[in-house]
């Protein structure tokens, strides 16, 4: 799996506070509900993929993953945005997402 973005590790350090009160309401955000944890990495997967944020996908596919998505599911989210995004947002998802899947461990 990749490492945490340089840019990210960057921001933690040169704001720690803030860095640590956004982990916290992501934390809290992930603990507000029922959801297990490869639905909630599904879901910010598909979130992604509307807002178009390649560097999210990416980052979403690979802990669905280690939730325990297969890469089909992963695939199938990227189909499931075709109807509202449509064709070329999609056609990216799916690049996206085989950008992750598709790499050789």
């Amino acid at each position: 799996m990749a490492q945490i973005p340089k840019r990210y590790t960057k921001f933690l350090e040169d704001f720690p506070a803030v860095g640590k009160a956004y982990e916290e309401l992501g934390k809290a955000a992930h603990e507000a509900g029922p959801l297990d944890e490869k639905t909630r990495a599904l879901i910010k997967l598909a979130i992604s993929i509307g807002a178009r944020m390649e560097g999210a996908v990416h980052s979403h596919a690979r802990k669905a993953l280690k939730a325990g998505a297969v890469k089909e599911e992963l695939l199938h989210v990227a189909v499931l945005s075709l109807p509202t995004i449509g064709l070329p947002s999609a056609m990216a998802a799916l690049d996206w997402v085989e950008d992750v899947t598709e790499k050789k461990s």
